[in-house]
């Protein structure tokens, strides 16, 4: 008999889960998703005409197996009479528009430049560090050499062992300038002290950028080939261009979404998962709830992809080891809060041609300690069809929090009032060019790395012993993946459950190395390829 895959989340892991086990095999798959649309913290939000990228996603993977499967679903759209390269597998090929014609001319991925910049005392300083006119103009001649010394005094002796991500950021780059452009930043994004933050999650998110690094980087730019979109020999945070759905990242999801399901999977939305049956360490079924009808039912499955929060999980499988209990129940989260914000320009780029006084950034960290707003998304910048009115601006407003606390419980109204006026008193915008507003709250969007966290082993360990279940995605590893690392461990899992031999070794090592092997997954996407033909 056809046997039964339960998908929990129809985010990027677990639709990636979907599609690859339609294609690569014949198992029944019912994906189970809580939301009304597709795509997780990776959707895109739709408000009167105008779409919001929850948090900003570049879609860009050293992983060769990622690139080709973002392209395969969303060819990259090019100007009729241009061409360009992109290299993966040491090869550099070129691509040309007449192979890369789409169904839809709106079903493409664009290839956008980066900017991200900080904004401290009123200033914007690059990211990453650059020594050039305008850093030490805005820092002053004093600050930067004090911060030599400081970077200098870290590399003679650096903090080790290397615990918490403020001994990670001083030996990249010295406690003055740590002091000076992350520690406020990273602090409003997790509420609590850099002190008691895991090294892990800066090894995993920033990995091996530096000071050093940095200054290669610059002066490797003049012959660097421009037309290289993977970029795959670049640090993640110093990479200069990636590809971009032209409707947002939610647009890719949809995609996926439509052909899994054209495919034989099914997508069941608005459907809750409220328990799990097992039989010793095995789920045998999925207790559902349709949030439509009220109805419930009971799913049978052979093998379980979850993408719920571990928390969730480790209570739906009790009864379980009681150390288990309290170190699953007590794993941080933090929440997120956007607020989409239309206006008819910004003030200090007033002068700017399109006369919208648009800045050229995807996105600003603001590092300012007086305004509790952690980042600013240029909507515009990312994709121009996201924005209904090419004329005006429109911005993304972002909060980090934790539900229940003064943030997410402030009303809509007042949270759009607060937030207008912190971007107004930072001189950004005037408050008579505000057209229009919107909030969006996402819960547990940020797996974090403190607390409970520190005893995380023995979750995974008792996990481990469940041979059909697999935890992937974000919240399904409690671990603070991309997009691309997300995908690679659900095609990790789908190896393991085609295989037949319930191993999770590769699942759990993805993005826990600076730059995971490529040969693995070259190796599962020829395998897959071979079982489809």
């Amino acid at each position: 008999m056809t046997e039964t895959v339960v998908v929990v989340g129809a985010g990027p892991a677990g639709l990636t889960a979907a599609m690859e086990l339609v294609r690569r095999s014949d198992r029944r798959v019912i994906v189970l998703e809580a939301d009304s649309q597709v795509g997780g913290i990776s959707k895109t939000v739709v408000y009167r005409g105008n779409r919001m990228d929850l948090g900003g996603h570049r879609f860009f993977s050293k992983s060769d197996w990622v690139m080709r499967w973002w392209q395969q679903i969303l060819p990259v759209a090019v100007h009729l009479d241009q061409a360009f390269d992109i290299s993966y597998q040491q090869q550099t090929r070129t691509l040309i528009p007449e192979a890369l014609a789409a169904e839809d001319a709106s079903e493409v991925m664009l290839v956008r430049p980066r900017l991200s910049r900080i904004f401290y005392k009123r200033k914007f300083f690059d990211y990453p560090l650059k020594l050039n006119a305008m850093t030490i103009r805005n820092l002053g001649l004093g600050s930067l050499t004090a911060s030599a010394m400081s970077y200098a005094k870290a590399r003679i002796a650096p903090r080790w062992p290397e615990k918490t991500v403020e001994d990670f950021f001083i030996n990249r780059f010295g406690e003055r300038l740590y002091r000076t452009f992350f520690k406020d930043y990273t602090e409003k994004v997790w509420g609590v002290s850099c002190s008691e933050i895991s090294a892990e999650w800066g090894a995993q998110r920033v990995k091996g950028l530096s000071i050093t690094k940095a200054l290669l980087h610059a002066l490797s730019a003049s012959v660097r080939r421009q037309s290289d979109v993977e970029q795959k020999s670049v640090e993640t945070s110093l990479i200069e261009r990636f590809l971009y759905p032209r409707l947002g990242p939610g647009q890719m999801w949809e995609k996926v979404a439509r052909l899994a399901t054209q495919s034989g999977a099914e997508i069941r939305l608005q459907t809750k998962v409220i328990g799990l049956q097992r039989s010793g360490e095995r789920i045998t079924a999925v207790e559902t709830l349709d949030l439509r009808s009220d109805e419930r039912h009971v799913i049978a499955c052979d093998e379980l992809i979850s993408t719920m929060p571990i928390a969730q999980l480790v209570e739906f499988i009790g009864p379980h080891e009681q150390n288990v209990a309290q170190v699953a129940s007590a794993l941080p989260y933090r929440d997120f809060m956007t607020v989409g914000l239309i206006v008819r320009k910004m003030k200090p780029f007033a002068a700017c041609a399109n006369g919208a006084g648009m800045p050229p950034d995807n996105w600003i960290y603001i590092q300012e300690p007086d305004v509790r707003l952690g980042r600013l998304q240029i909507f515009n910048n990312w994709s121009p069809d996201l924005v209904a009115d090419p004329n005006t601006v429109s911005l993304g407003l972002e909060y980090f929090c934790t539900q229940g606390d003064d943030l997410w419980s402030t009303p809509d109204q007042a949270f759009q009032d607060f937030a207008a006026e912190e971007l107004s008193r930072l001189g950004l915008i005037d408050p008579s060019d505000i057209l229009d507003a919107t909030t969006v709250r996402v819960p547990k969007a940020y797996p974090a790395y403190f607390g409970s966290y520190a005893q995380f082993d023995s979750v995974r360990e008792y996990l481990s012993q469940f041979s059909n279940l697999y935890p992937v995605g974000r919240n399904g590893m409690h671990r603070y993946n991309n997009q691309d690392h997300s995908m690679l461990a659900a095609n990790a899992a789908v190896d393991s459950i085609l295989s037949g031999t319930g191993d999770k070794t590769a699942m759990w090592k993805i993005n826990t190395e600076s730059d995971y092997h490529e040969e693995h997954q070259e190796t599962s996407s020829q395998h897959g390829q071979r079982q489809a033909a």
